[in-house]
């Protein structure tokens, strides 16, 4: 029997960032809600056309999502928070689903934003469900069906696509009285079945239904919810494939061979899988869709490699199919568009379209119906990366293997340091400060794009950048902010900006993939052994400094987090990358003490993202982060302020590995979640100073003083006022002038009076 392919998911912002503009020219009404719809039709089309015209099996349809995939699922069950809700809006519409993400304004209510968080340990975002006890559910929101149809009408084989139930409850966050999510099931579920039965009158054959969480240690309790839903769903009429992905799925394969569905998808890039036992893991009934191109990086795949390892398992009286190890929303869409890559360097690499292509490659040849030549000219590349110069500085090798435990540890402990920089920096209590960027203006985008052009010199390009620094330095003064930053406008993403002064990097100019909504990032690739070419930072600090008589924090991008945020080499460990990292940042912070710089923060929002999904490797790697951001932080004076800065995560199950950071001061994201993430500080005394957010940079509504004064409140409670700082979440980079110094005003005015509040007491 032929073996068939397909592709769990396809990117859908579009080649150049359509999706992206299109929605933000509707959000500030410069095109119509027809204008939209016409642009995410098109996406939508060349996808699918793409993936025919790739010799694909199965056209994955239901992918697409204005704002995000979980988002939808919200939408199609009608899971609307009460505040997002418009008692004249008849049926849920684009406006809904874009409140319940951005925030809004309801009746001259402020309504925020609901929470946002990691996807398991992609740079994704989602849009957590808020589930509550007394909710009920009907199927409102029809674009599975719509999409479908759409694709039917042009003549595609199609395959939807669905966030499974379980997933879905998994990820939501129960919101007033505490109960058991898994009871929500008897009422989400005859949703999902009236879904199935619709699309079975279509003629379709396969249904995708994503449970990733099964790759996690799920508790027993959820284990046993699998099996009674997928009973309940079974449809004789369509196929359920089962889809796994980001990880293994060993310690839940008891509870999947027994579930009632036709096939499973199983990650075997992330997985760690004997594949020559897979027909001996999983029920023989099942057909197995296997994972082999990895959804999640750019590198070129090795087709021979799984050219040989299937040429023996199709040995095995099984039916299977080949894909990707998960969604190709993690990967940039055509390595084609690239201009400024060599072809030597671009024939590494395999972006979204290239991974359809690979999948096509691979099937035939299995099938007989290509030469394996083929996979011997697609493979040829690699060889090539191996043997290059690029790749290995016995420079860097050297100072690696140099590395010590002294070089990872502060002269003194925190309570000393605190008595010195108390002294030094002179701050009052509740010391309020920035996350680092400002706003990103026409402008200042503009700026940096004529001088990438060449259409203004070095010289007229840093003194514009020194005008937009000496602004915010005014700005910030006139706010009364405590310790302030130089706002960071020579910076395009807070990732590529330090790369592009590191060795062992490339950049892409399309190579962008969706972050949220219409955010997107363009990660860098990491090719080779990494160094710092030249101070990357110290101009712009030292110069802001000169500006004003309070602290300027300088700001810089850690370790973790610039692995985390591109897609790095596979030859060598994420540790070693993490490590080179840490070197070159290390020699960034000497220079800017050295430069006269007593505060400087270095940002780690992606240490969480990164923990694997299993805690059993947990250890393992929280060691290697842990002591990558302590190498490049630990060189410095005692009098000398450490800050870092998280965002989107859930600390308390890793607060451990925080306080062995060592941070002088860490800021966190807590606004979204109105300071719920304080409620471990009840029980754990964080020894180091600590700044939850008071607002939500992510959404334009302006928080007002008594909003941010009721978090302090609450904040204070928790952690000693001693230790408290006062931030926004994050940093205003995406924010506009006017929203962000309203923003800012209530912020301080907010902290004024509860300083008041606390010395009268």
């Amino acid at each position: 029997m032929a073996i068939k392919n397909h592709i769990l998911g396809f990117p859908r912002i579009g080649a150049r960032r359509e999706l992206k503009f299109a929605l933000e020219n509707y959000w500030s009404k410069k095109i119509t809600l027809h204008d939209l719809l016409v642009v995410g039709k098109t996406i939508r089309h060349n996808n699918w056309k793409y993936q025919v015209d790739c010799g694909l099996d199965y056209v994955t349809v239901g992918d697409f999502a204005w704002y995000d995939h979980v988002l939808n699922v919200s939408m199609m069950i009608n899971n609307v928070p009460k505040r997002h809700q418009i008692e004249d809006e008849s049926k849920l519409n684009l406006d809904t689903l874009f409140r319940i993400a951005r925030g809004s304004i309801v009746i001259d209510k402020n309504c925020s934003a609901s929470e946002m968080t990691k996807w398991f340990d992609t740079n994704y975002h989602y849009i957590v469900p808020e589930l509550s006890c007394d909710q009920n559910f009907y199927f409102a929101w029809k674009a599975i069906l719509e999409e479908t149809d759409e694709a039917l009408s042009l003549g595609y084989t199609v395959k939807p696509v669905l966030l499974g139930p379980l997933t879905y409850l998994w990820l939501g966050k129960v919101k007033g009285i505490s109960f058991n999510k898994l009871d929500l099931l008897e009422k989400i579920l005859p949703i999902y079945k009236e879904v199935l039965t619709k699309l079975s009158r279509r003629n379709i054959e396969w249904i995708q239904i994503d449970e990733p969480i099964l790759v996690l240690d799920i508790p027993t309790q959820w284990k046993k919810a699998f099996l009674g839903v997928y009973k309940e769903l079974k449809n004789n009429k369509i196929k359920i494939l089962l889809s796994t992905y980001f990880g293994d799925i060993h310690s839940n394969i008891d509870i999947i061979n027994k579930l009632s569905i036709d096939g499973l998808h199983i990650d075997l890039v992330a997985g760690k899988y004997d594949i020559c036992q897979l027909h001996n893991y999983f029920n023989e009934k099942f057909l197995l869709s296997l994972g082999i191109v990895n959804g999640r990086n750019i590198w070129k795949t090795d087709l021979l490699k799984w050219y040989t390892k299937l040429k023996l398992f199709s040995k095995v009286k099984r039916i299977f199919w080949i894909s990707t190890s998960c969604s190709l929303l993690h990967v940039p869409l055509d390595i084609s568009l690239e201009e400024n890559l060599t072809d030597f360097v671009k024939s590494w690499f395999s972006f979204g379209m290239q991974k359809c292509l690979e999948i096509s490659i691979l099937s035939r040849v299995l099938n007989k119906k290509l030469n394996i030549k083929e996979i011997h000219r697609w493979i040829k590349p690699i060889d090539a990366y191996k043997s290059s110069n690029i790749v290995n500085n016995i420079v860097v090798q050297k100072r690696v293997l140099q590395i010590s435990s002294d070089h990872m540890q502060r002269k003194n402990d925190f309570t000393i340091r605190s008595a010195i920089q108390k002294k030094k920096l002179n701050l009052p209590i509740l010391p309020t400060t920035t996350i680092g960027s400002f706003p990103q203006t026409i402008e200042i985008r503009q700026l940096r794009l004529d001088y990438k052009n060449k259409k203004i010199s070095q010289s007229d390009y840093e003194n514009s950048l020194k005008i937009h620094i000496k602004n915010n330095i005014i700005q910030q003064e006139k706010l009364g902010l405590d310790v302030l930053v130089h706002g960071e406008p020579e910076r395009n993403d807070m990732v590529e900006y330090f790369s592009e002064y590191l060795e062992g990097f490339v950049f892409t100019q399309y190579g962008w993939v969706q972050s949220y909504g219409s955010r997107c990032v363009k990660p860098p690739i990491i090719v080779g052994d990494i160094s710092r070419i030249t101070p990357i930072t110290v101009m712009w600090s030292k110069f802001a400094q000169s500006l004003t008589n309070k602290p300027v924090k300088a700001m810089l991008t850690g370790p973790v987090t610039i692995l985390c945020w591109s897609f790095p080499r596979e030859d060598i460990p994420k540790e070693r990358i993490a490590q080179q990292i840490a070197l070159a940042l290390r020699d960034e912070v000497s220079d800017l003490e050295n430069s006269g710089i007593d505060v400087i923060q270095i940002d780690e929002p992606a240490l969480r993202e990164g923990l694997p999904l299993r805690k059993f490797y947990w250890d393992n790697y929280l060691s290697w982060a842990v002591k990558a951001f302590k190498l490049c932080s630990s060189g410095v004076k005692d009098s000398t302020q450490i800050h870092t800065h998280m965002c989107y995560c859930e600390f308390n199950d890793i607060m451990p590995a925080i306080v062995d950071l060592d941070a002088d001061v860490i800021t966190i994201e807590t606004s979204r979640s109105d300071m719920d993430l304080l409620e471990f500080f009840k029980t754990f005394k964080y020894p180091n100073d600590i700044g939850p957010g008071v607002y939500d940079i992510h959404s334009p509504n302006i928080p007002t003083i008594n909003w941010i004064e009721k978090l302090l409140i609450k904040a204070v409670e928790y952690i000693p006022v001693q230790q408290l700082w006062v931030n926004p979440d994050c940093g205003l980079k995406t924010r506009n002038w006017m929203e962000t110094l309203l923003a800012l005003q209530n912020m301080i005015q907010a902290t004024k009076n509860i300083r008041k509040k606390i010395l009268k007491k």
